[in-house]
């Protein structure tokens, strides 16, 4: 694919995701308004935009997505890299603003990415292959576990009703 091609998939599978995410939220405010028709809209166009989304990334899919030994390399060093670089940043960033829920919020994301690391890494080195039936998924902040649901969860406190389970 040429280099500007690439350049403005790229972009444009960014700008959709997120109007997925922005209008998703525009619906929840709908919804908490009472405005069912309003909310049903914004539900009906982000799935719009996700099928755009999702379309855009399967044109550079060959190129970004590896064999599944390099897709969890490159998750594992992402998740490294952003938990110990880029969070760490942003918390020093919202403290120093006194933005004390920004703070909060990248504090809970760094930790649970240093957690998706740790899982990842254990997965490379082949210790889950087979073992793992289903995931337990913090909704408040992200933490990620194999084990059964925690009595609150290690990194916000969140109460067990709070996490999902993923299975196959």
């Amino acid at each position: 694919m040429k280099p500007k091609t690439k350049e403005n998939i790229h972009k444009a599978f960014i700008g959709e995701a997120k109007a997925y995410f922005r209008l998703q939220a525009y619906a929840q405010r709908a919804q908490d308004e009472e405005i069912p028709q309003i909310a049903l809209l914004f539900r009906a166009i982000a799935e719009a935009e996700r099928v755009h989304a999702t379309r855009q990334l399967n044109l550079v899919k060959d190129l970004i997505v590896k064999d599944t030994d390099t897709n969890l390399e490159l998750s594992f060093q992402r998740e490294k890299s952003v938990s110990e670089n880029v969070y760490p940043d942003f918390i020093k960033d919202a403290e120093e603003e006194g933005e004390i829920a920004a703070a909060l919020v990248f504090s809970h994301a760094r930790d649970a990415e240093g957690s998706h690391a740790k899982l990842y890494e254990r997965a490379i080195m082949n210790v889950i292959k087979d073992q793992v039936k289903a995931y337990q998924v913090c909704k408040v902040c992200g933490y990620v576990t194999d084990k059964k649901i925690p009595k609150k969860c290690p990194v916000c406190s969140a109460p067990p009703e709070k996490f999902k389970t993923i299975e196959s």
